[in-house]
């Protein structure tokens, strides 16, 4: 008795083994155009461009919170959409000087803005409320002569209170 050889005359593209060999290689190139478009299209990048400098600051900065973690500062950040007000607390006032408020946001530097917060005579500081959209801000108050630093973060909204302090980080 003969066997005879049986033979599939289907063609190629019919069959499902060529189908699910190209699955991973046509994935990878799906991937990679993916990835490709998604660094084109984010130039945002979180990494420094002068790290050495940024590194050096982190002393000068651990010295400034450390300062103000000794004249026990605190302060009190109230915002009704349109004005920023300030209440100072702690061993040292700053007096009559103006004080800067770093609004810095947490993944994008283009954001980021300053105000001068202006004393008004009786302990407090006030300033306009700037546009801020909405995301985490990390807040930065300095005397002008930098000697201490005081923060805080807060989810930006129009109206807001926030403590800041020198452990808040």
């Amino acid at each position: 008795m003969r066997n005879p050889i049986m033979t599939d005359s289907t063609p190629w593209y019919r069959q499902p083994w060529p189908w699910l060999l190209m699955i991973p290689p046509v994935g990878a190139v799906i991937g990679g155009v993916l990835t490709i478009i998604l660094a084109i299209e984010s130039p945002h990048a979180l990494v420094v461009d002068d790290y050495y400098k940024e590194g050096l600051a982190i002393n000068q900065q651990k010295y400034r919170l450390d300062t103000a973690r000794t004249e026990n500062l605190g302060a009190l950040l109230r915002s009704d959409g349109k004005h920023l007000t300030l209440k100072l607390d702690g061993d040292v006032q700053a007096g009559d000087r103006h004080l800067t408020l770093q609004f810095i946001h947490a993944t994008r530097a283009e954001l980021d803005r300053s105000v001068q917060m202006k004393p008004q005579g009786d302990g407090t500081y006030t300033a306009a409320t700037p546009d801020l959209p909405p995301g985490i801000w990390y807040l930065r108050l300095k005397p002008a002569d930098l000697n201490w630093e005081i923060g805080t973060r807060i989810q930006a909204g129009k109206r807001f209170q926030a403590h800041l302090g020198s452990d808040e980080r």
